[in-house]
Formats: structure tokens, C-alpha cells, sequence
């Protein structure tokens, strides 16, 4: 084993559990894991109101407001979406121990692809108690240790929920751990624990992917911040681009999927950009434009250099008009962050392009930007949307959480 940087013992107790724990969940047949998720999902509905109590302490200590409020809020509605996301998990296929690929070569070694755990899947992220759910499940799903390290602001809301998962009996010691969150020390010991840990996901702001990408010794698998962008061609159905941005920016404003920039066709912007500017103030968005768009539309602030590549999450969109399909591309390709596109146009021939050539890892044709999501894609929950180019990317699931080993048949075979 590598030898592991200087952590407090309290910490090393913990990723020593969880590296135990690792082994026994690999042995852990599918109908026991799918068993184990049902009884999760029925005690997070059994502590519903112990859960809900602990998240309002959270949210009486951490005086947040707006998309950040609205991250660490748990409610009842809520509640029953985490018991449903762990069914969901349940019920998918499991992809341990599923052969990717097999070949017998000519001196008769048969030889298969199969797919294994992880190991040990440390995730960093904020204050969204619903990721310590689905990111537990996840990882129990495909015979992985989680070692969790949530936002300070959802400390008891998180402690409570892995208290409540690792209740059910069966469920190995270890399997789900929470380190402390009060200081960012905890971080660092578990994205340099190189040898106790196999894998880092963080899942957050752009800070905290930098921090975690810049100062781990463990492998990472990056999740992206969202500067996701729509495009409306000229050929586009108004009407169904309308639909489209409201709904990409509106339904949902503090998630990375959430649509942050317009950029519209200067020959449909004199018609278009009246109807939507109206609607996105009415929906109360706040709106900022170039130097066209400030001719076409008034009530828009000036955008700022920095507006382009800025994620917002909040109720706030950046326009801009360009001159055609290229200069839309070149633009997103520019400041997005690699998240998702989308192109709203009737001509086949310049979606087709957009798909091919926006440097995306989700890129859509007259679809809202918001269904870049696992339960979307039908993966069940995720730990999150990968904009990286290695192992996975776009949202990742079961399959993702997964490597692969090489398994291979012999008769007496010797090399010569």
C-alpha cells in the first residue's frame, strides 16, 4: 500500500473502515444490495420528521439565502424524492461483475472484459443533503465504499441521513462514513489519502472542483460547473425557443444545468428578443446583453466581459446576438464550461453541426438544457455531470462507478 500523508486519527479510523467495508461490499450479491437499498429507502421515510429536524437546525446556523437556501432545504416533498431515487437505484440493473467484452485468442486462452468496483469513492461537495443520498446508494449499488465530505452548512442534515442508511441491518460497518466538516483539513486528508482511497469526485462550485483537481493525490473525476448556453438559429420555431429558454433558465435556476446564456440569430433578434426579454422579466430574471442587444431590447444592463463565462445560478441570463451558426459556436466553445448546448433551429443541415462540433459533453437540438440529469437519462440518481474527457463524461451513474478487470481461461497454456 502507498504510503498515506499525514491525517488525524479519527480520520484514518474512518478510511480504514471504509477500506474494509470495500471488500466485504464486493462480495455482495445484487438481490442483497437491492434488499439493503428497499430498507434505506424505507428508513429514510420512517425518520422523516428526525431528518427534517436536523435540516432545519442546518438552515436556522447557516443564514444562507436564495440558490444556496434552496440547496440545503429538505422538505417532505423532498424527502419522498430521496426514499424514490434509492428505489430507482434499486431497480436498476447492476453492472458488477457484467462482461464488456470476450475473445478467445488462437492458443485457446479465452479471455473476458468484466466489470469491477471502484474501491473506495470519496466525494467532496456542498450544501445539498440530497447528494449524500444518492451518492451513498450509488456507491452501494456497485460494491463501493463512500467516504463523504458535505458543506459545513448541511452537517447535521448529512450525519443524519448516512446515521439513518447505515442503521439497516447488513449494511457493513464502514460502507458509508462522513468526515467532520468544520474545517477544510478534512478535505485535504481524504484527496491525499493515496492508498486508503481509490477515487475523488468532487461536486460543487468551480472552487472546489479547482481546489480538489490542483492539491489531490487521488485520482479525480471531475464534475463541472454549468455555463450553459442556447442558441437560437434562424430558422427557429419562436414559440418553441421561447418554451425552451424559460424553461432552461426558469423551472430551476441554482442547478448546473440551468441555461446562463442566450445567444440569438441576428436576423430573428428584432422579433425575438422583445417577446423573451418580456418573458424572462416577468419570470423575474435579471438580464444583461451586448452592445446589440441593448439597441433591441431595453431594460437589458450592459454585459460585462466577465458575464460570459460567469455561472450564475441564480435568476440571471446574459444575451448576446450572433451574426450566424459559426459565431455562435466559436462564442460557446469559448466560455462554456463544457456542460450542455443547445441549438433551437428547423435546419437539419446547422444542427447537425452544432451537435458535431459544440465541445459539450451534453449538446441538444430543441430541447431544454435541464434534462442533462441521470433520472433524465435514465440512469436513476448520479453523482453528478462530468465535463472531463477520461473515464466518464455527462452524468454519471452505476456504469461510471465501475472499472474494469481481465479475466482469463486457460487450459495449460505456457508462453514460448
Amino acid at each position: 500500500m502507498a504510503t498515506v500523508t499525514a491525517i488525524t486519527s479519527t480520520t484514518r479510523e474512518k478510511l480504514e473502515r471504509a477500506r474494509k467495508a470495500a471488500g466485504l461490499l464486493a462480495q455482495l450479491s445484487t438481490e442483497q444490495k437491492d434488499t439493503l437499498l428497499h430498507q434505506m429507502a424505507d428508513a429514510i421515510e420512517t425518520n422523516s420528521s428526525k431528518i427534517l429536524s436536523a435540516n432545519e437546525e442546518d438552515l436556522a446556523h447557516a443564514n444562507l439565502s436564495g440558490a444556496m437556501r434552496d440547496r440545503l432545504l429538505l422538505n417532505a416533498s423532498r424527502i419522498a424524492e430521496m426514499a424514490k431515487s434509492v428505489r430507482d437505484v434499486a431497480a436498476l440493473p447492476d453492472p458488477v461483475g457484467e462482461v464488456i467484452e470476450s475473445w478467445t485468442r488462437p492458443n485457446g486462452l479465452h479471455i473476458r472484459k468484466v466489470r469491477v468496483p471502484l474501491g473506495v469513492v470519496g466525494i467532496v461537495y456542498e450544501s445539498r443533503p440530497n447528494v449524500t443520498v444518492d451518492a451513498a446508494v450509488l456507491a452501494f449499488k456497485t460494491g463501493n465504499a463512500a467516504v463523504l465530505r458535505g458543506g459545513k452548512e448541511a452537517s447535521r442534515s448529512n450525519g443524519i441521513l448516512a446515521e439513518v442508511l447505515t442503521s439497516v441491518p447488513g449494511v457493513p460497518v464502514g460502507a458509508i462514513e462522513v468526515l467532520d466538516s468544520s474545517s477544510r483539513e478534512s478535505v485535504r486528508e481524504l484527496i491525499t489519502a493515496r492508498g486508503l482511497v481509490d477515487v475523488v469526485v468532487p461536486r460543487g462550485g468551480p472552487a472546489l472542483i479547482t481546489h480538489v483537481i490542483e492539491n489531490a493525490l487521488v485520482p479525480v473525476i471531475e464534475t463541472g460547473a454549468g455555463n450553459c448556453h442556447i442558441f437560437v438559429d434562424e430558422s427557429a420555431d419562436l414559440d418553441m425557443a421561447a418554451r425552451i429558454v424559460i424553461n432552461a433558465k426558469t423551472q430551476r435556476p441554482s442547478v448546473c444545468n440551468a441555461a446562463e446564456k442566450l445567444l440569438v440569430h441576428r436576423s430573428v433578434a428584432p422579433i425575438f428578443l422583445a417577446r423573451i426579454v418580456k418573458h424572462l422579466a416577468d419570470a423575474g430574471v435579471e438580464l444583461r446583453g451586448d452592445e446589440e442587444t441593448l439597441k433591441l431590447a431595453p431594460n437589458v444592463s450592459p454585459a460585462t466581459e466577465q458575464d460570459w463565462s460567469e455561472e450564475y445560478l441564480r435568476l440571471c441570463m446574459a444575451i448576446r446576438v450572433a451574426s450566424g451558426l459559426e459565431e455562435a459556436i466559436e462564442h460557446i466553445n469559448r466560455y462554456s464550461t463544457k456542460h450542455s448546448e443547445s441549438i433551437v433551429t428547423a435546419d437539419e443541415n446547422n444542427a447537425q453541426k452544432f451537435l458535431r462540433l459544440v465541445d459539450s459533453a451534453a449538446v441538444y437540438w430543441n430541447a431544454s438544457t435541464r434534462f442533462t440529469d441521470g433520472g433524465e437519462f435514465g440512469f436513476g440518481a448520479e453523482m453528478g455531470v462530468s465535463t472531463q474527457k477520461l473515464h466518464c463524461r455527462g452524468p454519471f451513474a452505476l456504469r461510471e462507478l465501475t472499472s474494469s478487470k481481465y479475466q482469463i481461461f486457460g487450459t495449460g497454456q505456457v508462453r514460448t
